[in-house]
């Protein structure tokens, strides 16, 4: 599988799920808690902060990892 490069350029708020429980009859994880089902994009960090100070909610912030992208050939795969 490749990882794309797409929505890179988003930030993302998720809010923490608070009670999570097992269904006993499916073995699914769920909650009575709808936070965890809703995820805002924001364009830049400084908004998502921004937002999060508003509304009183806590956050973790978490940058992005540094990709290091490899360019290689296709016939590279047969050359060793």
């Amino acid at each position: 599988m490749q990882s794309g490069l797409g929505k890179l350029d988003k930030w993302i708020l998720e809010f923490e799920t608070n009670d999570p429980s097992k269904n006993p009859l499916m073995g699914w994880e769920s909650s009575n808690d709808t936070y965890s089902e809703l995820k805002l994009e924001f364009s830049t960090k400084e908004l998502a902060i921004n937002y999060a100070k508003k509304k009183k909610i806590d956050y973790e912030l978490i940058e992005p990892k540094k990709r290091k992208i490899v360019k290689k050939s296709y016939a590279d795969n047969f050359l060793k």
